[in-house]
């Protein structure tokens, strides 16, 4: 039986912790530590996370990513222990209903970690070049260890274990399936103080962010903390794929090269499209795009933020970086922003 996955609005970050899985297994395969994958696969009930979020337990006790809030990761380790000993992968259940006021019954996959070169090369090349990828976790909702249990990842047709001893897909249990989009990336066109604040934040949750910038500013990647790329070029020369997994923020603090940049980009068609600047700024910026492209359609300029962010009375420059941040995730997520208080039911569909 195949279960649903989570979300599309939640897949973006678990692309991002499952690149850091793998990075964190590549330097511990290289120090010889070994290595325990743990997913949750199934969820019975509410709980603080949801299926498909996974953390890495090394050997030699440390731990990349999380399962929860805090609260199941020790059971978690200690389950590991068996694995780590045995080798083989076991199902372990935690029911929150008697320990964290949750009401949820969490199903875990615990199983070695041990993919081979083959697939981490190929896993390089898919994530560098912006492709989906699927991750199918096969486990019996019985707590108990069975070496049938397991994880394959697929690029296109051609799935790997990721348990390089494994040798055929299990058949006849339940499947986790979850697609993995590309990781969700900012293009931050601008290279002020207010900028770096907003890559600083943006890459704290996880984005990849890439930051593109006029040469004569003399600016570099090390000046953004945290940025994944940076591009010292001219706006005309601005040539980066634009997908529906990236925001545009336009905030250079020039009029003429916020202008350019925005008819660089007026074939494309983000996520997320941001002006930063007042009201009476964008109307300018508008007038001057319609008289040199006067064949622009009302659609590209209807996609455009500006002034971008949420009305939160945001001041600072780190303020003002929450703001646009949240409506950049209100409006790829198809969120109308309110107080939770006011909302009833549950907060997650």
């Amino acid at each position: 039986m195949r279960y649903p996955f989570c979300p599309q609005e939640v897949l973006y970050k678990m692309t991002h912790e499952f690149k850091s899985i793998v990075a964190a297994y590549s330097l511990a395969q290289k120090q010889g530590v070994n290595c325990v994958l743990a997913s949750v696969v199934a969820l019975e009930g509410t709980s603080y996370r949801r299926p498909g979020v996974r953390m890495l337990i090394l050997e030699d006790g440390s731990t990349v990513g999380a399962v929860s809030g805090g609260c199941v990761e020790k059971e978690v380790i200690r389950q590991a222990q068996a694995v780590f000993q045995s080798g083989t992968p076991r199902t372990m259940v935690y029911d929150g209903r008697y320990r964290l006021g949750c009401d949820g019954q969490l199903y875990l996959l615990l199983e070695p970690f041990r993919p081979n070169e083959t697939l981490l090369v190929a896993f390089k090349d898919i994530v560098e070049n912006r492709k989906v990828f699927k991750l199918q976790s096969f486990f019996e909702r019985t707590p108990q260890d069975s070496a049938t249990y397991g994880t394959w990842i697929s690029f296109g047709t051609q799935p790997y274990p990721l348990n390089a001893e494994q040798t055929s897909i299990p058949n006849g249990i339940e499947i986790f399936e979850q697609p993995m989009p590309p990781c969700f990336r900012l293009l931050l066109l601008g290279a002020e103080h207010d900028a770096v604040q907003l890559c600083q934040f943006a890459a704290a949750t996880g984005w990849e962010v890439t930051v593109v910038a006029s040469p004569d500013e003399e600016k570099s990647k090390k000046h953004f903390p945290g940025a994944s790329q940076f591009i010292a070029i001219a706006p005309e020369q601005l040539a980066v794929a634009i997908d529906q997994e990236t925001a545009v923020m336009v905030m250079s603090h020039s009029f003429s090269k916020d202008l350019r940049y925005v008819i660089a980009l007026k074939e494309t068609n983000p996520g997320y499209f941001g002006l930063l600047g007042p009201s009476k700024r964008r109307e300018k910026l508008f007038d001057a795009l319609l008289e040199r492209c006067p064949e622009l359609s009302d659609t590209f300029l209807d996609l455009i933020h500006g002034p971008a962010g949420l009305h939160i009375g945001a001041e600072t420059p780190q303020e003002i970086a929450i703001a646009v941040l949240a409506e950049i995730l209100a409006v790829v997520r198809g969120k109308q922003p309110d107080f939770l208080k006011e909302k009833s039911g549950k907060i997650h569909s």
